[in-house]
């Protein structure tokens, strides 16, 4: 009975092994069925997340070149804009810039007036610098003043005038001397040390054109040249020491002082010789070159010889023999 009995427990322990050895297996197989479906759906995510990328990456290189490409028409149409502008502001800053030429030709008649006196008359104190008028409007006058004089001048002469040329030669004359000699007069006084402004050498040279004006509109219409020369030396040196004493005050040094003040009166007075003497000629001159240059070629031309008979010649000879 005893041994029936361990028998007995026995078979029992090794089924119940045996059950547990199979549960054990069935569950590590239903374990493998269920980590199989879940292998492939992490490698199925893994490619689809794979696919996304790419694609986001491809989307990137496309939009990136659309980017550069906008960005591109942006700084276009910005440069396109800040031209439109800088234009636009120029045309609307027109008014502006005539308000900065105001000041020079801010003036009343009456001092107008009183510094074209003032400029046929030579100051004394030159101790201290003298004060110039910083205006443009009285010389510019003067200039235009000059140049319908020399007009007048050129009629007078019985010069013939064509296509303009009488015009825009007196004007070039007169504003090249003005603004010519000014300039170089500027830079003189600028290496002399003498303590003046551009806008002061213009307007103390435009004032010192006042003894020209009066010198030649006199002697344009008075052919004496006896009288050219009084009114040169009254009018025009009255004007020119004017000028030379405003200078003399202005600079510091003797050899500044004798460089710039005879080289101021050289061209002064110089300058009306020419237009008295010379500038007529000039200008024919000039008239003169254009009318060859628009005149044809010369051409030659075949004159037709007349016949002459023998007998003519025969008699000729014949009594060319009985002299001799």
């Amino acid at each position: 009975m005893g041994r029936l009995r361990g028998q007995h427990a026995g078979w029992r322990l090794r089924r119940h092994r045996h059950g547990e050895h199979g549960r054990h297996v069935g569950l590590q197989l239903r374990g493998h069925g269920r980590d199989a479906p879940a292998h492939e759906e992490e490698e199925e995510e893994e490619e689809a997340e794979g696919e996304a990328g790419a694609g986001e990456e491809e989307d990137g290189e496309f939009l990136g070149m659309k980017g550069l490409r906008g960005q591109l028409g942006r700084q276009v149409a910005d440069q396109m804009w800040q031209v439109g502008k800088r234009q636009a502001s120029r045309a609307f800053s027109l008014y502006a810039n005539i308000d900065i030429l105001r000041p020079y030709f801010d003036v009343e008649p009456v001092q107008v007036r009183a510094r074209l006196l003032e400029s046929m008359i030579p100051v004394k104190m030159i101790n201290f610098p003298q004060k110039i008028a910083g205006e443009l409007y009285g010389p510019l006058m003067l200039v235009f003043t000059l140049v319908a004089i020399l007009l007048h001048g050129m009629k007078t002469s019985d010069t013939i005038i064509r296509e303009g040329t009488l015009m825009g030669t007196a004007i070039g004359t007169c504003f090249g001397y003005w603004l010519g000699v000014s300039s170089f007069m500027y830079f003189l006084a600028y290496l002399c040390n003498a303590q003046i402004t551009m806008v002061q050498m213009l307007s103390l040279l435009g004032y010192g054109l006042f003894g020209h004006c009066i010198t030649l509109f006199v002697t344009y219409n008075i052919h004496f040249h006896s009288l050219f020369y009084i009114f040169w030396l009254v009018v025009g040196g009255l004007s020119t020491l004017r000028m030379v004493a405003v200078l003399v005050s202005r600079t510091v040094g003797h050899t500044q002082r004798l460089i710039l003040c005879g080289t101021l009166a050289a061209l002064h007075m110089l300058f009306l010789l020419y237009l008295h003497f010379a500038y007529h000629k000039v200008v024919e001159g000039i008239l003169d070159t254009w009318e060859a240059a628009n005149m044809p070629p010369f051409q030659r031309v075949a004159r037709d010889i007349p016949v002459v008979s023998n007998a003519v010649l025969n008699t000729t000879a014949k009594a060319i023999a009985l002299t001799l």
